[in-house]
């Protein structure tokens, strides 16, 4: 997954390059008038890059889902231009593309923007329930249709105020998708902003006529959809139960009886036990969480990798699809820290054998180990496959507090009798 959405990015940089040299090529411009365009675009360069180079890999997913809104914004001002610019009557091609660029680019910027407010955590990451959310959404994007045809009938300025309308339409459309996501579903709207500015990108490319934008707009948005349903497969949800677009809202289903289990409290552990516990295991599991990323502990954590390695220890870790904020944010954090790949499995590969294992480090994640996703009916992500770490023989958890994860659910896993706590930062317990 991560090396799609990274495959995705960079096709996203290679057509807008592309599209920008070849519409300074084609555009015949008078000297004066492109040293303007090349100002401007080193402006755009410049902030871009002052931007990333202070993001640390803990806010990747909130910078890319703020990039996206920019896609998006650009979608719909080129939409705009185009109409104002028409002065004859447009073909039907070039007012569909025009339309299409504006509500999907509209979507995609506030989307976006609700996406990068809720993981910079400036608002909370809890579903936002809003009465009659379906027949909102629904009635919505009907509304499209008859706005639509407003817009063919008119001419070049006369058709701007319909425009202006799908706008606003697409952005409370979005706004109202977006909000109601929980965080624990966050990684796949990420992806499916992602697609959703590919399509922009390509109705783009029909708007101003350009082929390298409208190929590598369907490139990006296809990919990312597939990238999409990888990992809503992986989650056991469909895209649409994913976003809450068309679905009920979710009906608790009653525990069985004698299936509520009594909350115990939780053992703690010292940093001194759990070395004694890895002295004396043989195999060794690791499953990493959005906690080493925040921490900054993937170093410290490939240096105990390589030093139970030395003392012969068989050393795995298991990455979950939809483990950090983004498709592939821990896999990128752990080659970053120079982890050997093929100790890496993921979830599927590792589940099954988690019995032998002796211990498991379990460092940072909460939601992507969490018990009641297979064994409460009442959990907001019951079905969510997820790893079995409880299985082992040991557990050990990493983590800052006994609060809850970003899905804001206690764990049961947390209580359980083969289950110790180790309380503090990720980064300085491990080294």
């Amino acid at each position: 997954a991560w090396v799609g959405f990274l495959f995705v990015g960079g096709g996203g940089v290679v057509g807008v390059g592309g599209g920008i040299a070849a519409t300074l090529v084609g555009s015949g411009a008078p000297q004066p008038l492109l040293m303007q365009m090349a100002g401007t675009m080193g402006v755009g360069a410049l902030s871009g890059l002052a931007i990333a180079v202070k993001v640390g890999v803990t806010e990747l997913p909130q910078l890319v889902a703020a990039f996206h809104s920019l896609v998006g914004v650009a979608a719909v001002a080129t939409a705009f231009a185009s109409q104002m610019m028409e002065v004859g009557h447009a073909t039907l091609t070039h007012q569909v593309a025009v339309y299409t660029a504006t509500v999907i680019g509209a979507i995609t910027v506030t989307g976006s923007l609700v996406a990068f407010a809720k993981l910079q955590g400036l608002v909370k990451g809890s579903p936002f329930v809003l009465p009659y959310k379906r027949f909102c959404n629904v009635a919505m994007m009907l509304a499209l249709v008859p706005i639509y045809s407003a817009y063919v009938g008119a001419g070049a300025l006369a058709g701007v105020p319909a425009l202006g309308l799908a706008t606003l339409l697409s952005g409370l459309f979005g706004l109202i998708v977006c909000a109601g996501v929980g965080g624990g579903d966050m990684p796949v709207v990420i992806t499916l902003l992602n697609s959703a500015s590919g399509w922009a990108l390509c109705a783009e490319g029909f708007v101003l006529q350009n082929n390298l934008l409208t190929i590598v707009g369907a490139l990006i948005g296809s990919s990312g959809a597939i990238l999409s349903e990888i990992m809503c497969k992986a989650m056991n949800k469909g895209i649409l139960a994913t976003v809450g677009v068309f679905e009920k809202p979710l009906v608790k289903k009653a525990l069985a009886p004698g299936a509520a289990a009594v909350q115990q409290e939780a053992k703690t552990t010292t940093v001194g036990s759990v070395i004694s516990k890895l002295r004396d295991a043989n195999k060794v599991m690791i499953v990493p969480g959005y906690g080493l990323a925040v921490s900054k502990g993937q170093y410290a954590l490939s240096q105990l990798i390589t030093s139970l390695q030395k003392d012969g220890k068989t050393v795995a870790l298991a990455v979950h699809p939809v483990a950090g904020r983004m498709p592939g944010q821990l896999n990128v954090l752990l080659a970053e820290a120079g982890v050997p790949y093929d100790i890496v499995y993921e979830m599927e590969e590792v589940n099954e054998d988690l019995d032998e294992y002796d211990v498991v480090l379990v460092i940072g994640a909460n939601d992507t180990v969490n018990s009641a996703a297979m064994d409460d009916p009442n959990c907001e992500i019951y079905g969510m496959p997820v790893i079995k770490v409880w299985e082992s023989n040991e557990v050990v958890v990493f983590k800052r507090s006994l609060g809850v994860g970003y899905a804001g659910l206690d764990n049961p896993v947390f209580y359980k009798g083969n289950t110790e706590m180790l309380l503090g930062d990720a980064k300085d317990l491990l080294d």
